[in-house]
């Protein structure tokens, strides 16, 4: 009876109080993991109908008890037909400084890094200065690794080894960022063994995405970062995107911090001088953005973006499969699903777009911990 009387205080006195409540654990300041983080930012909560205002009410109930009971910390964004329905923000940027989350705030997206990259590929593709068929060697005459398409890097095809492996064990000064170019020094000196031969099976590989920011270097004779700045964030006024390099800025700067493990920060690891397969920084806004543009076909044609969503492997599943940047579920034809998700250091994000029903749901955290999430448990949600 007392823990009844207890708690209906409790529940009284908490929307007079905009305080955090914290606990001291070991002498530092931790957030307590039982109390709702609930910093927010713009709130849109505007249904259209009924079931788009069940899959808002879905969203939120979901996502209050996640910051409530397993510690959820991001931004989340859910749109209809380039609507937005609703958009969240749960928590802090630095835990240590609670400094609120914004639905603007830029998280590092990792492997939704890889998306951005194809599409950079794509737009030069479509000027005709690159086609999927290309061997790689045509660009990078001392690639050691022959029968490699451009397809096959974009599809995970290649059978090219993990530079995040092979690195630790050639580059042999961690204080120094390794760089795209340096990757590329490393397979042309030491030729790593591969894992595949070209074009047999599906092996997911951040190799493949490394190089691919390098071609788009080397044809368009631009920097990777300024391209895609160029040519995707100012055309899309992405205002809160960009690559973070760390052999270009050593220290990040970014007002979001990734947390590996309650209150300890992620490492900045000398792979982080390697883009492509993830070093873009960008908001849920940002996303919703690109969504917009994919869907409107300004960016590329319509022809070459239906490839990239096509499943490229017959060996996988069609609700399982990979396109040309994509993660691909073709089990339903009439409402097709593309999605990437992506973890690195702290990170994870998630970006899934319903092409028939024309919906979209952008999930960006920055504590990995705690911010384990499944695709088909999000899908469900709405």
């Amino acid at each position: 009876m007392i823990r009844f009387v207890y708690l209906a205080i409790f529940f009284l006195i908490l929307p007079l109080s905009c305080r955090e409540i914290t606990q001291q654990l070991g002498g530092a300041e931790q957030p307590n993991p039982v109390e709702p983080a609930e910093v927010l930012a713009k709130d849109f909560m505007v249904p259209n109908n009924a079931a788009r205002k069940a899959a808002v009410e879905r969203l939120d109930d979901y996502f209050k008890r996640r910051a409530k009971y397993n510690g959820f910390n991001g931004t989340i964004l859910f749109a209809v037909d380039g609507e937005i329905e609703y958009s969240k923000a749960f928590g802090y940027s630095n835990l240590r400084r609670k400094d609120s989350l914004q639905i603007e705030s830029s998280f590092q997206l990792a492997s939704v890094s890889k998306p951005i990259t194809a599409l950079a590929t794509m737009l030069l593709i479509d000027q005709g200065k690159i086609a999927l068929t290309d061997s790689i060697q045509s660009f990078f005459s001392e690639f050691p690794y022959k029968g490699i398409t451009v397809q096959m890097l974009l599809n995970h095809r290649s059978g090219l080894p993990n530079y995040m492996y092979f690195a630790d064990s050639l580059w042999t000064n961690t204080e120094v960022p390794i760089t795209n170019w340096d990757v590329l020094d490393l397979m042309i000196e030491h030729h790593p063994k591969r894992y595949y031969p070209p074009n047999v099976r599906y092996n997911y590989c951040n190799t493949n995405y490394a190089l691919l920011a390098l071609l788009v270097e080397d044809v368009s004779e631009m920097a990777f970062d300024l391209f895609v700045k160029t040519r995707i964030f100012l055309p899309l006024e992405m205002h809160n995107s960009q690559i973070y390099n760390k052999s270009i800025t050593p220290r990040n700067f970014h007002a979001v911090i990734g947390y590996s493990s309650g209150r300890r920060i992620a490492e900045n690891t000398y792979l982080n001088g390697v883009v492509g397969d993830k070093g873009v920084y960008a908001s849920a806004i940002d996303l919703y953005k690109l969504d917009n543009a994919l869907r409107s076909g300004d960016l590329i044609s319509n022809e070459l973006l239906d490839k990239a969503f096509e499943p490229q492997h017959k060996d996988l599943y069609q609700w399982d499969n990979y396109g040309l940047g994509w993660r691909i579920d073709a089990a339903d034809p009439d409402n097709k699903v593309v999605y990437h998700t992506g973890w690195w250091k702290g990170f994870r994000s998630y970006f899934i777009r319903e092409l028939g029903s024309k919906k979209t749901l952008i999930v960006l955290s920055n504590t990995a911990r705690t911010s384990s999430l499944g695709t088909r448990e999000l899908r469900k949600l709405l």
